[in-house]
């Protein structure tokens, strides 16, 4: 049987991960000077940007009064978004601050960055099957090619602190 999704929830899902990820950015930039400090304040910027893309597909979503559906037989992407939903992935609620303490070093801080952007990637992947064309299936492949520049981005400021 097919999983129909909520179109309208699965985009709310991705604005917050976005704004989530605006807030660990911006916070984490704090506790740096330099390039790293800019390095992360572009990645706000661009969190900031996909926000709003899905802001917009929503509004597009409404407009239109489309759903999304996805053939789904094994329900294997449902399960999957109902266990992101639930908090099992990360928990969407939680203020993204609290992941980071004044005891991590710049290194854990970059390492955990990394592990929240393949998170989303991951999500994102999941979701973009259920996105017809009409309503930007384009975009969200931009936006999982952005998050993992984002990844490539963070691994090489890792890769310098190794040098």
């Amino acid at each position: 049987m097919a999983t129909i999704f909520n179109a309208d929830e699965i985009l709310k899902i991705a604005e917050q991960i976005e704004r989530n990820g605006i807030t660990f950015y911006e916070t984490a930039a704090a506790r740096f000077r330099g390039d790293e400090e800019r390095a992360l304040l572009r990645l706000a910027d661009m969190e900031r940007t996909h926000e709003q893309v899905f802001a917009g597909m929503r509004r597009d979503l409404s407009a239109t009064g489309e759903g999304l559906t996805a053939f789904d037989p094994e329900g294997e992407a449902g399960r999957y978004l109902a266990a992101f939903a639930d908090g099992k992935i990360f928990n969407l609620n939680e203020d993204p601050a609290v992941l980071l303490d004044a005891k991590q070093s710049v290194q854990d801080i970059l390492e955990l960055a990394v592990g929240l952007e393949k998170d989303s990637v991951v999500f994102y992947v999941a979701i973009r099957d259920t996105v017809p064309e009409s309503l930007g299936k384009d975009r969200i492949e931009k936006i999982i090619n952005e998050e993992m520049e984002h990844i490539i981005l963070l691994s090489e400021m890792l890769r310098l602190l190794d040098t």
